[in-house]
């Protein structure tokens, strides 16, 4: 039995349902591109499918609207793949276990994918009513939007007839996103060496860490498993002969790593577990409030050749000296993060250590500052970078029709003003207003709340006023 089936609108809450019961995280969405493909084939419409899985769904204007401009409406299609450590689903093939509690909608024990399935729901609704009062309506679905824009950098926009677009990807209802940051992925990689070194074979953790995005959660104090435990490694280094045989930490670039391990070989293991008992004590006085319940635990561990000395002291220099968290804060928008940069993911192979990283900032100028302090840090230390992802910024347009409709209607439905903001997260607008010149576009969504965790969750009569003010403006822009 469906869990959303008494939920209205009923198209809407239908089809996230069903979306959810497809695996659509980054990387894996395949199976849902051919499910649009398959709605819009089952209905008659116009469609267009790329090699990067991207589709494009056009439905006509409605009577009345025949010279009417027509309207972009844009979302992605996949969605951050994160569970709880006890969570038995396989995200790669199962589907989401929704859970209904009042006015929330979460997944038991996974993201929920409200961002950004929630926007694939909404123009799947608008396409599938005939009867709505609405311009063209040309409705972008891109794939993995969570890795770096990169269904949107190769979409070709030819079919694309609209210069006003709505964009479905916020996450705070009443704010209105007109402009975001730019960014990119760099991986520092380290090449590294092994020898045999005698010792006690120790994995540590830390854990307990609140996590969430690192865009729009980043200027909120919480700490990165990853650096933490640069610090914990310095640390054992300091107190007893230290060989580092793994690192590892996070999934996602562009979320905070809410946890990471090394596994180790110390001369000292007595030592080193009153090192950790330290770091532990010193982590949860540093991020009280932000991150209270952080854990560090060393255990007995599987005996492997670990790095040489020299590449151990390498490795935990990059975790040491590497720039993370905000590097500047906007001084045209109070309160915006400027600049910033995310350790997201830390790994160990055989022969390299390597700590991806996410990029952001909305002054060009300051990504590539950033880019560079990285690669000379890499660099010194014997290693390179490799690039990723690049995206541009969006730049704000102080006249915008669009926004003038929208706020309009948002006045007589709210009793209030929206919000008009820039976000340092990364949104798909830039591409798009590359793409298209003279684009109008705005960005927004209904709340969801710790998004690219497992606590994320939606709210129900959220969705159901975002979706009456995607309607109304859709019914004026004639």
């Amino acid at each position: 039995m469906a869990v959303l089936d008494q939920l209205e609108p009923k198209g809407v809450f239908a089809f996230f349902e069903q979306l959810c019961s497809i695996p659509h995280g980054s990387g894996n969405t395949k199976a849902v591109s051919d499910w649009l493909v398959s709605f819009a084939a089952e209905r008659g419409l116009e469609r267009y499918q790329d090699g990067a899985g991207n589709v494009i769904i056009i439905r006509e204007a409605a009577p009345g609207y025949e010279n009417a401009a027509p309207v972009i409406l844009q979302g992605h299609m996949d969605m951050v793949c994160e569970k709880t450590a006890d969570c038995p689903l396989d995200m790669e093939r199962d589907g989401l276990d929704l859970v209904l509690e009042g006015d929330r909608v979460f997944a038991r024990g996974t993201t929920l994918g409200g961002d950004d399935g929630i926007a694939v729901a909404m123009m799947l609704a608008i396409l599938d009513d005939g009867s709505l009062p609405r311009p063209r309506v040309e409705c972008v679905f891109t794939v993995d939007e969570e890795i770096g824009l990169l269904g949107a950098a190769a979409l070709d926009t030819s079919p694309l007839r609209g210069r006003t677009m709505i964009n479905l990807d916020s996450e705070a209802e009443g704010i209105f996103t007109a402009s975001c940051a730019g960014g990119r992925g760099v991986n520092c990689v380290l090449p590294i060496r092994r020898e045999p070194f005698s010792g006690a074979a120790l994995t540590v953790e830390i854990t307990g860490l609140t996590g969430g995005h690192s865009g729009t959660e980043i200027n909120r104090g919480r700490a990165n498993a990853d650096m933490l435990l640069g610090r914990l490694l310095w640390a054992l280094c300091n107190a007893t002969p230290t060989r580092l045989t793994e690192a590892r930490g996070g999934t996602k670039d562009n979320a905070i790593p809410a946890r990471a391990m090394a596994a180790v070989v110390v001369e000292d293991a007595a030592a080193a577990a009153q090192v950790c008992r330290n770091c532990e004590d010193i982590f949860r006085r540093e991020y009280d409030g932000a991150d209270p319940d952080i854990r560090v635990t060393l255990e007995p561990g599987e005996t492997g050749t670990p790095l040489d000395g020299d590449s151990t002291a390498r490795a935990i220099c990059l975790l040491r000296c590497a720039p993370c968290g905000v590097q500047a804060m906007s001084r045209d928008v109070e309160g915006l993060v400027e600049t910033s940069l995310n350790l997201g993911i830390l790994k160990t192979g055989q022969k390299t250590l390597e700590a991806m990283f996410s990029v952001r900032s909305s002054v060009e100028s300051r990504k590539e500052w950033l880019t560079g302090t990285l690669q000379c840090l890499a660099e010194r230390l014997g290693g390179y970078v490799e690039l990723s992802g690049d995206y541009p910024g969006w730049e704000f347009r102080r006249i915008s029709p669009l926004r003038e409709t929208m706020a309009a209607v948002f006045r007589e439905q709210y009793g209030k003003e929206p919000v008009v903001d820039a976000i340092h997260a990364g949104l798909e607008c830039g591409l798009f207003a590359g793409k298209l010149p003279g684009l109008d576009c705005v960005s927004i969504g209904p709340d969801l709340l710790e998004i690219h965790t497992p606590r994320e969750t939606m709210s129900v009569s959220s969705v159901q006023r975002t979706w009456a003010l995607v309607l109304e403006t859709l019914k004026r822009l004639k």
